[in-house]
């Protein structure tokens, strides 16, 4: 019997959009990238953006154990039949190995966006008929209907730009058993201005989708926060910065709070051509 992704992608992961990259002379250095990720001790690749199995083949393949997953894969964007057939094959050649990570995506990105908590249902009921295992999925999910339907119909929870007072909230919806594998990021910066100055910048796209903006509101945050690129209470929320004590601190306080796994994605205000490894080293060290 294949291990449930609680039981394999341990406490630490990358979510990297960088690995995404459709670029066939990039092969190389992708495949490179995710197998120094296994050396360094990570448990899990979320592939970052609008991911799909496609992207995730050859990190698998390049790699001996550790796990990789859609994070997400947006369910507008590929059918459940397509989907599950790609599922089936990649399971077989490689058991355990694939999480399918799902998300409705965002009103603004997606034309004909319509009843999304509707929509990942209809869809979760489609892979049901075609075989594809609930404790194999993950759902990207904010509010507490995503959260319940992670609960019950997939293996877990993989929520995205949230704090560790989310996770608690979380962790309660979705009771124990399910995996709650929050995304978090960090800036391996030590300076205020220049951390907040990077995080910034990289809010900035999140700050007009209102999933987000509305997950902020009910965790507590004002429109006042929200305004101007973000205030630095809430830069501060969710990204980590400082001196190595601090972001191992600010880490370990999703664990404390319920995670049993943290997606850490560097942000460095690159344009992601570049994989980040350096930085990854560095996560690595201070989280050994």
């Amino acid at each position: 019997m294949t291990a449930s992704p609680k039981e394999t992608v341990g406490r630490y992961g990358i979510w990297s959009h960088e690995l995404r990259s459709e670029d066939p002379d990039r092969r190389g250095e992708l495949a490179e990238g995710a197998a120094e990720l296994e050396e360094l001790g990570f448990g899990a690749v979320w592939l970052g953006g609008s991911s799909t199995l496609d992207h995730a083949v050859p990190l698998i393949g390049a790699t001996r154990r550790i796990v990789v997953g859609t994070s997400i894969q947006n369910i507008w964007q590929r059918d459940a039949a397509t989907t599950a057939a790609g599922f089936g094959e990649v399971e077989t050649a490689h058991p355990g190995r694939f999480v399918l990570g799902l998300g409705v995506s965002h009103g603004p990105l997606v034309q004909g966006y319509r009843r999304p908590y509707s929509a990942m249902v209809g869809y979760l009921d489609e892979l049901d008929k075609a075989g594809v295992p609930a404790d194999r999925r993950v759902l990207a999910a904010l509010g507490p209907r995503m959260l319940g339907l992670a609960g019950d119909r997939a293996a877990g929870a993989v929520p995205y730009l949230v704090t560790p007072e989310h996770t608690a909230r979380a962790r309660e919806i979705l009771g124990e058993q399910p995996l709650l594998a929050p995304e978090f990021k960090v800036v391996l910066e030590s300076d205020p201005a220049r951390a907040r100055e990077t995080a910034r910048a990289y809010l900035a796209r999140y700050l007009r989708l209102p999933n987000y903006t509305d997950n902020f509101l009910r965790l507590g945050f004002t429109e006042t926060d929200i305004a101007d690129g973000g205030s630095d209470r809430l830069i501060d929320a969710v990204f980590a910065w400082g001196d190595e004590t601090r972001i191992r601190e600010r880490i370990t306080a999703f664990h404390e709070a319920g995670a049993d796994h943290v997606a850490l994605q560097v942000v460095n205000g690159g344009t992601g051509d570049t994989l980040p490894r350096e930085e990854w080293r560095r996560l690595a060290s201070l989280l050994a």
